[in-house]
């Protein structure tokens, strides 16, 4: 997925909706640009944000998809260090837990 995608994925299962090419609404019909969505791929700030949508079943699939995904490409003296993810990492690890991941056909 381009970082595009994933950022309009994790914005729509964190409760927007996609109106016209560049304008979102919340649940409280709460506009916003495209422009003010958090870009999810690149801060941190917006991950954990993102990470509180959640239920608890979801939680347990992300730190599985997270486990195997830092055991397959970051470990740290031979020890996950879950701390040091990325935000385009955990994204990807979101949007898996919620079983939204779509793999770019090549």
């Amino acid at each position: 997925m381009t970082d595009e995608q994933i950022n309009r994925a994790i914005a729509e299962a964190c409760g927007w909706k996609w109106v016209q090419s560049y304008q979102w609404t919340d649940s409280n019909g709460l506009n916003a640009f495209s422009w003010d969505i958090p870009n999810y791929c690149s801060d941190l700030n917006a991950m954990h944000e993102a990470e509180k949508v959640l239920t608890k079943e979801q939680v347990r699939e992300y730190q599985c998809f997270m486990y195997d995904m830092a055991c397959e490409i970051h470990t740290t003296h031979g020890r996950w260090m879950p701390y040091s993810a990325t935000a385009r990492y955990r994204a990807e690890a979101f949007l898996r837990a919620l079983g939204k991941w779509e793999e770019v056909q090549g």
